[in-house]
């Protein structure tokens, strides 16, 4: 007599009932390798978001944030406050769990205006289990908007940091003021990494004109950069943001000399992972129905090689759920923002969050880690 039995490994046989226990034996083996495999491994995802213009709702004298005020432009007000941090909560709770329960490890945050709505965030209902930590320092931005970098210390023991200064060319004018580069170096997954967090000039007044504002703030994340990797060319390093510029853009290959190809990566390179994505015309903002990939997260070569004993580079992915895209009107299947015009949208961001994924070998971590 015989049997059909379909199995998840080698498809349909046409097997003896005799040898029905057998194949079902196999099976059972051949899945719990791969389930054995997969636990070899340690997830950890780390992350960058533009929080689109996370203010509180007090003006803090020399900054210009009247719009962001209960009497200014947006009517902002403490409803609408907790109504934006718990919507950016919800985004980031999300980000990676079907990889890893505990979420970001940590990530980089821009358009923030102070340490207070790092604090608040940190605090939702979504976000408080994790525990998170975070490094800001107030910048010299005309728009009071700053970068940050929030952690779970499960993961991430901070030892240093420091803001590094970003001085503008004049391009004719007076100078004006824009967002420190944020250098955060810490222990994660037993190695010392050095993280830097960046949000470059805009492109207002066109990308030619403003192209040397970008390159100023490169070229300033570059230098440390370098002067990591001359004491250690092997020095795991992050540098993340909204760039403002796509990753084929001057500043990213040129100045910083991110390249795309790993093959290409030399251990004191950067690697860019976000390049193929886009070609293929993916983005994390849109801008008359046209697609930007201004949020990166690049690294240093030291993270690509898979034999290592610390956490090394999976692949990168743009978290954009259904949840975050704009269902109607004028910016329709864009980021569902947070304002539409001075309407406030119940929103989350204008651009999608990016995360990378790394691994680590179980028996390569410590308990603390």
């Amino acid at each position: 007599m015989y049997k059909v039995l379909v199995c998840p490994t080698f498809g349909t046989l046409k097997l003896s009932m005799k040898k029905i226990v057998a194949v079902i034996v196999l099976t059972a083996l051949l899945l719990n390798a791969s389930s054995a495999q997969k636990k070899n491994f340690r997830l950890a995802l780390i992350g960058f978001y533009n929080l689109e213009n996370l203010f509180d709702t007090i003006h803090t004298a020399g900054k210009n944030d009247y719009d962001f005020t209960p009497t200014g432009l947006y009517k902002y007000n403490t409803t609408i406050y907790y109504s934006k941090l718990d919507h950016l909560a919800d985004a980031i709770s999300q980000i990676g769990i079907d990889k890893s329960p505990d979420g970001l490890a940590m990530f980089g945050v821009a358009e923030i205006e102070c340490a207070t709505v790092l604090h608040d965030l940190a605090l939702t209902e979504k976000l408080k289990s994790r525990n998170y930590r975070y490094v800001h320092y107030e910048s010299p931005d005309t728009r009071g908007i700053d970068v940050g970098l929030v952690y779970n210390p499960k993961y991430f023991k901070v030892i240093s940091s420091a803001p590094f200064f970003v001085q503008l060319p004049l391009n004719g004018k007076d100078s004006y003021f824009t967002r420190d580069v944020l250098y955060v170096k810490g222990v994660f997954g037993g190695d010392t990494v050095h993280v830097f967090v960046n949000h470059w000039p805009s492109r207002v007044g066109g990308e030619e004109r403003s192209i040397s504002s970008r390159a100023a703030a490169a070229q300033v994340c570059k230098t440390r950069i370098d002067s990591i990797m001359a004491i250690n060319p092997a020095s795991k390093i992050i540098a993340m943001g909204d760039l403002n510029d796509d990753p084929i853009s001057p500043s990213v290959t040129v100045t910083l000399k991110a390249k795309a190809k790993v093959e290409d990566v030399q251990l004191t390179d950067i690697y860019n992972p976000w390049i193929s994505l886009y070609k293929k015309g993916i983005g994390t903002l849109a801008y008359q129905d046209s697609w930007g990939l201004f949020d990166q997260i690049m690294i240093s070569g030291a993270w690509l090689d898979k034999t290592q004993k610390g956490f090394f580079f999976q692949n990168a992915t743009i978290f954009n759920a259904d949840f975050l895209i704009q269902k109607t009107g004028k910016f329709k299947n864009y980021p569902k923002r947070t304002w539409d015009g001075s309407t406030y949208n119940y929103g989350y961001s204008d651009h999608f969050p990016v995360y990378i994924t790394l691994y680590k070998r179980v028996d390569e971590i410590s308990k603390t880690n």
